[in-house]
């Protein structure tokens, strides 16, 4: 299936039903009086994350997406259907924005979330409603609502606990096809891999998952290479590895470059941890590793690994050390929303204690009226 992150769609939620102006003849009933029905509401048009998509693929050919408008009223206080609604099954990570692009209106991060983003117009009132002591017979009803209508953006982030980042050419997909079932495009020249790939990775009975990015450049945060929207997969990952060229002989002016492109772009990335891997290190001699890792030491405190993504050397290491940090910060989540539901539920419990409290100074006296 081809990936695609980012899609503009056209939504419109259905107007109302109009009400009906109507009045009861039966026969032996002179002055039956309005019966006019309602009319339905429109539909809502409705986003939901749903499991199994990782693509916006399918809303490059149906941008059009409007929902049904309510049946009118009808005679005999009959109202009418509402209209049916339209649910765009959108992939986890996915960002609602406005026709700006900039101003968000929904954020999927859950399985089963469901955000309105316009809702249906209200049915209009029979006639039924407006009769009253000095218009017995009132012939209007109401209209409906009308639709409400927008252009919106859809913009996939992928979710991921770790994220893959370097220079073109690195051996980023080589790393996270040994690591994972992912089966990315390898080959021996810059841009092999030309969109984001997910990869499960298992290590000590645990399983993390590790996105790869395409290669970055540098003004990658300005859009060159399509950089900025590269770097929005990352922005929910927990730890990037930095993966770094072994036969790159200015390693420590790749890794600013790379550490730069992450400080313009913001959103953070800049402060997440961070583990530095030298890859295809089987193909250097130890003394050349030796003189890398402290050359990179000179320009940042990560903790630095020599690694070979097709012999296995060292995986082993930095999946581990990713896996920690990733324990970690995990646990950390854990905690706070563990801490905020205890605070919901002690909040919850006082009320219920101060309504007591209140009903127990005015008790109940079994008097009825008649």
């Amino acid at each position: 299936m081809k990936f695609l992150d980012q899609a503009k769609v056209f939504i419109k939620s259905g107007a109302g039903g109009a009400g009906c102006v109507s009045f009861r003849r039966e026969k032996y009933i002179e002055f039956g009086g309005p019966n006019g029905g309602d009319g339905g509401r429109g539909g809502d048009v409705v986003v939901e994350a749903v499991q199994g998509l990782n693509t916006l693929i399918d809303y490059r050919y149906q941008q059009h997406f409007k929902a049904k408008r309510g049946n009118h009223g009808m005679g005999q206080n009959r109202t009418g259907a509402d209209g049916d609604d339209v649910v765009l099954k959108l992939p986890v990570g996915t960002q609602i924005f406005e026709d700006d692009n900039e101003t968000l209106l929904a954020d999927l991060t859950e399985i089963g979330q469901r955000v309105v983003l316009v809702r249906g117009g209200r049915g209009g009132l029979g006639n039924a409603h407006f009769k009253s002591s000095t218009n017995q017979a009132p012939r209007y009803a109401q209209p409906g609502e009308e639709a409400s209508e927008k252009w919106i953006w859809l913009r996939l982030k992928l979710i991921a606990d770790a994220g893959l980042v370097g220079l073109p050419n690195a051996g980023k997909s080589t790393f996270l096809s040994a690591t994972s079932r992912a089966r990315p495009k390898i080959a021996d020249y810059p841009f092999t891999t030309l969109h984001p790939q997910l990869g499960v990775v298992g290590i000590d009975n645990h399983e993390f998952v590790l996105a790869d990015i395409p290669g970055l450049i540098e003004g990658a945060h300005e859009g060159h290479g399509l950089g900025d929207r590269f770097l929005g997969h990352i922005e929910r990952c927990r730890v990037i590895l930095h993966l770094i060229d072994g036969a790159d002989m200015t390693v420590a002016e790749s890794y600013k470059t790379i550490r730069r492109e992450l400080e313009e772009y913001g959103a953070g990335l800049d402060e997440k941890p961070e583990i530095i891997a030298i890859n295809k290190t089987d193909a250097l001699l130890p003394e050349f590793v030796e003189e890398m890792t402290a050359e990179l030491r000179t320009v940042t405190e990560a903790p630095v690994f020599a690694v070979s993504g097709i012999t296995g050397n060292g995986v082993t290491e930095v999946l581990r050390a990713l896996f920690d940090i990733i324990k970690k910060d995990r646990a950390r989540e854990a905690a706070e929303e563990a801490a905020a539901a205890s605070a919901d539920d002690t909040d919850g419990s006082e009320e219920v204690g101060t309504e007591g409290e209140e009903a127990g100074s005015r008790p109940w006296s079994p008097e009825v009226s008649l």
